[in-house]
């Protein structure tokens, strides 16, 4: 599976030939480079190890600048491993954005924007109960658990709590360009995380 680390830079918009605007996002893709490979002998699967992303060697541990060494590159931010990696590569190998020019949809992977502590409402889109002649019952959840029996209320029950930071996958997102000379992806739509924030690109798996 083909898949690379990548940097959310934001959202902009294009015309095609025809002059339809199209939303998209733009993400960076860094140097890639081979740090490792794991092997169904030594390590009872097959993956590549990608790590991108600069960082002061002074910042990192020795066991994590280490695993560098081998490759002969610099102590990079981000490790990564991609399961059954379809190109053949080699330790000390630079990746770039230009494994997408023969790609038509991608699946990205990214960490969603975190929103703290929410309601029933928005968190999952209850609709609440009426707002007039003093019901009291504005924005709860309604009924969460039962009477006699059992007595609780089941696990994964949906209520209220941590809203977003989680890990997520926007999959068949369509490849509007690919840009060599600045190490750019376009992808049509939106990806999970703010600006800024790392995200896996891969092939599609279900185009």
């Amino acid at each position: 599976m083909l898949g690379l680390i990548g940097k959310k830079i934001g959202m902009t918009q294009v015309f095609d030939d025809n002059g339809v605007l199209t939303p998209v996002t733009v993400i960076k893709i860094e140097d890639n480079v081979v740090v490792g490979n794991r092997t169904q002998e030594a390590n009872g699967y097959v993956a590549t190890v990608l790590a991108s992303g600069d960082m002061k060697e002074s910042r990192a541990t020795k066991p994590y600048a280490g695993q560098f060494k081998q490759a002969g590159c610099p102590v990079k931010k981000t490790v990564m491993e991609m399961r059954d990696f379809d190109k053949e590569v080699q330790l000390g190998d630079v990746l770039g954005v230009d494994m997408f020019k023969d790609i038509a949809f991608v699946d990205v992977t990214g960490t969603s924007k975190g929103k703290g502590f929410q309601g029933g409402m928005k968190r999952y889109g209850f609709g609440g109960g009426r707002a007039t002649h003093g019901s009291k019952f504005h924005r709860d959840l309604g009924g969460t658990a039962m009477s006699s029996t059992p007595s609780r209320t089941f696990k994964g029950h949906r209520m209220a709590g941590h809203m977003g930071a989680e890990r997520t996958t926007i999959q068949n997102l369509k490849v509007v360009a690919v840009d060599s000379e600045m190490q750019v992806l376009m992808v049509k739509g939106a990806v999970p995380g703010p600006a800024m924030s790392t995200v896996i690109v891969k092939k599609a798996i279900k185009k």
